[in-house]
């Protein structure tokens, strides 16, 4: 069992937010063999939030999904705070609509995803992504999800 300490922010004026609940199932999935204790913040944003954010620490002027923002503390402190995933909800529920996917999947893939990053992986490099997505993939079957990378035309 992974004792997590989530700490939830709902900043969107989006209605249809997954409960704090399956946040922490998602979450913990992601960090499941991983950790066994952890500490994030995950905070739930609109676009204005999100386009800041991406532009300020990624140079891109619009808003993004999922940022992670991991925090690095020297391994000697033995802390479990990992950072924060900032995700903005209009941008996600675009996001399954145009990928033909259910909301709920979509924020999940995005919850693991993000909370990955936290954990060290990547997907900059052709190796690393395919490690990456493997691990969301399994993740996600195990969550009961389909494979978040299979094409629209593929899924069925």
């Amino acid at each position: 069992m992974i004792d997590l300490t989530l700490d939830v922010q709902r900043a969107s004026r989006c209605s249809s937010l997954p409960p704090d609940e399956k946040i922490r199932t998602w979450v913990i999935s992601a960090l499941s063999s991983q950790r066994e204790e952890a500490e994030l913040a995950v905070r739930i944003v609109d676009e204005d939030e999100s386009r800041q954010l991406n532009a300020q620490y990624r140079g891109k002027d619009k808003p993004t999904n999922v940022l992670s923002f991991h925090t690095d503390f020297p391994a000697e402190l033995n802390l479990p705070l990992l950072g924060d995933l900032v995700i903005c909800a209009p941008v996600v529920e675009i996001e399954a609509k145009q990928q033909g996917k259910s909301s709920e999947a979509h924020w999940a893939h995005m919850l693991v995803h993000g909370t990955l990053h936290l954990l060290g992986y990547d997907h900059i490099e052709d190796s690393d992504a395919e490690i990456m997505e493997k691990l969301e993939t399994s993740l996600m079957a195990q969550l009961g999800f389909a494979d978040p990378y299979t094409p629209l035309d593929e899924a069925g």
